[in-house]
């Protein structure tokens, strides 16, 4: 039996019952304009007594296959599209590099998950099969396509989400809400044979940021009028958003293949992933910066891309490794500078228990405790019966599994 089919989950996701998820509500799609009829509502936050069932079968205090109490139970393998582990929230897509969370409390976690090469975006939800949301027309050749989504800053209001997509013709980012066709914002994002990729983040201050690729042109990195290997920052209508450092869209230069952009809680640390040709980088982002000294560098270049910014009293970074198909976990100091080398978890070998979920590449937060985080096991992996997949991602289960409380 191979080692992805051994996964085994003790009880990570029993952070979801703590009192630190506070961000609570529902995710609505039958508001003004999105023709959906349709709405999404976060089951009640759970009591200390009864948290959410989200462990895999048997969970904490279950029985090994040798019987012994107080041990996880190994998950099973996957049938078909059925997956036993319970931080599953959907299966058999297609290489599903871009995810954003929708705001709850954990109880119900939901997400909206985008396929890099058909522009499909479905609605995951625990315990529910995926659901159609939208299809976005798109040019995935190289490494284009669907590669980023990220909810509207006024998302609670006007129910809209953006999209990083490749066209014909350019990269660009797109609105839409459900059941309405996508409108462009923000077009003439410069396109080559490669760097094309794109992610997306609300700045949590109104405006929208955009990581974008450098087009297989380096020079364009550092070119001031070019779109190309930048973080821009924009209003919803595709405008330079108020308070940029220059007064147009840049907010940051020298982005070349970026993989995500991520924040703290409260929007203190801005954070971007970025791929090199003789190295993987980090980068915490200021307003004006030209992207010279990372944070932190990986020599080894395991494919970062998308990241969380988890809260904790030990706070650190999850990063997705695409191409290594692990999380590496960088502490966070309070000043928040990198205190030390990556941890490796979800690789199928450290942790307890050992977890793997293969190659992982966008993630995107449902509050500050619990992320979600897509598979892109069909574009060059070595997928399972029910890849690729939508997963549920907590402190504990990338970072816990070391031996912490």
């Amino acid at each position: 039996m191979r080692t992805r089919y051994r996964r085994m989950w003790s009880s990570p996701l029993a952070l979801l019952a703590c009192g630190g998820l506070m961000l609570s509500g529902c995710a609505r799609f039958d508001g003004p304009g999105t023709g959906a009829g349709q709405t999404f509502t976060p089951a009640p936050r759970p009591s200390p007594e009864a948290p959410p069932s989200v462990q895999g079968p048997g969970g904490a205090g279950g029985k090994t296959d040798k019987g012994q109490p107080g041990q996880p139970t190994p998950i099973p393998p996957p049938q078909g599209c059925k997956d036993f582990d319970k931080a599953v929230l959907a299966t058999c897509l297609d290489t599903v590099s871009a995810v954003a969370g929708l705001p709850g409390d954990g109880s119900a976690p939901s997400a909206l998950a985008g396929e890099r090469k058909s522009g499909r975006v479905v609605l995951a939800s625990a315990g529910k099969s995926a659901a159609d949301f939208a299809k976005l027309d798109v040019d995935a050749t190289g490494d284009g396509g669907l590669t980023g989504l990220a909810l509207s800053p006024g998302y609670a209001e006007d129910q809209l989400v953006f999209a990083y997509v490749t066209t014909p013709s350019d990269n660009r980012v797109v609105r839409f809400a459900r059941g309405q066709a996508p409108k462009p914002v923000l077009t003439g994002i410069p396109k080559g044979a490669s760097g094309n990729r794109g992610a997306l983040l609300s700045d949590g201050k109104g405006a929208l940021l955009v990581a974008t690729g450098d087009a297989g042109n380096a020079a364009a990195a550092a070119d001031p009028n070019s779109l190309a290997g930048k973080v821009l920052r924009i209003d919803t209508s595709g405008k330079p958003a108020p308070g940029n450092p220059t007064g147009t869209a840049v907010f940051a230069s020298g982005l070349h293949a970026p993989g995500g952009l991520c924040s703290s809680a409260d929007g203190g640390r801005l954070w971007a992933t970025d791929r090199l040709g003789d190295k993987d980088v980090l980068y915490r982002l200021q307003p004006g910066q030209s992207l010279t000294a990372p944070a932190w560098s990986w020599p080894d270049k395991p494919g970062v891309a998308g990241c969380a910014d988890f809260v904790d009293a030990n706070g650190f970074l999850a990063i997705a490794a695409s191409g290594a198909g692990n999380m590496q976990n960088l502490p966070v100091k309070p000043d928040g500078s990198v205190g030390g080398k990556p941890s490796v978890t979800l690789d199928g070998k450290s942790g307890k228990p050992p977890l793997t979920y293969g190659k992982l590449a966008g993630m995107g937060m449902v509050n500050p405790q619990l992320a979600v985080a897509g598979t892109i096991n069909k574009d060059g992996g070595n997928p399972v019966s029910s890849d690729d997949r939508v997963v549920i991602i907590t402190p504990s289960s990338v970072n816990g599994g070391e031996g912490k409380d």
